[in-house]
């Protein structure tokens, strides 16, 4: 592994896992099977930033978009939900992380929404690493929802237009919210070699160093993982000053 600054580590690293559907494709196997493997890949991410300190971490599990995709990998997508939770539930309790959703999963199977709900009462009181699970989320719309919030209370007179601030728009966004509050990430990496947002993260990635690895998500091991963060810890962040 790579040597790292324990003291400039990221506080905040969100993770658009992509490359399941190629891995899946490379190794002869059903595309659910890449979202299996990703998802093994997953919990070892998860496990080694609770390790390394990092306080944050988001992945982007299911986009607004991915609804477009066949029903059978999408209701595959969720049953891997299903068992991610009743397997894995007891140590991320054990491990004192904290699990939240950003996006609204209202609207998934209800028996995914059941385990998710679990997850969340169990580990709500957790106090380690906070592991964000960005879930039927788009970022254009998290935005949209937050200026609704804000032309509504213009509306009824509770504001004026121009005491709109930065701040106010993101208290309205999913990271802004009371229980699933989290700082901008620092960090924002993409698995397999594709260089693009995706509709993740539009507002909070305003000044995140972006770090694109080619790997595969399945493939995305811890060490991959801090390769990451020493390209992170190489860089000079100055916020658009000098």
């Amino acid at each position: 592994m790579v040597e790292l600054n324990r003291e400039r580590m990221p506080r905040h690293v969100a993770i658009i896992m992509d490359g399941n559907g190629r891995w899946a494709k490379q190794h002869g196997v059903p595309r659910l099977a890449g979202h299996r493997a990703g998802m093994e890949a997953m919990k070892k991410i998860v496990d080694h930033s609770d390790k390394l300190g990092i306080k944050y971490l988001t992945v982007y599990a299911f986009s607004t978009e991915n609804w477009k995709r066949s029903m059978e990998e999408v209701s595959g997508i969720f049953k891997l939900l299903v068992v991610f939770v009743n397997r894995d539930l007891k140590e991320l309790v054990d491990n004192n992380v904290r699990v939240e959703v950003l996006g609204d999963y209202s609207m998934i199977p209800e028996d995914s929404k059941e385990a998710l709900e679990r997850t969340l009462a169990r580990t709500k009181d957790d106090t380690g690493l906070q592991f964000n699970i960005a879930l039927n989320y788009g970022g254009r719309d998290e935005i949209r929802r937050s200026v609704e919030q804000i032309a509504r209370r213009a509306a009824n007179g509770e504001i004026k237009p121009e005491d709109v601030t930065e701040d106010m728009i993101g208290q309205g966004l999913w990271t802004g919210s009371e229980h699933a509050y989290s700082p901008d990430p620092e960090l924002i990496i993409r698995t397999s070699g594709e260089e693009r947002l995706s509709n993740f993260m539009l507002w909070q990635g305003a000044y995140s160093e972006f770090v694109f690895s080619d790997v595969l998500w399945p493939d995305f091991t811890p060490d991959e993982f801090e390769k990451c963060i020493a390209e992170y810890q190489s860089r000079d962040r100055r916020f658009g000053g000098r």
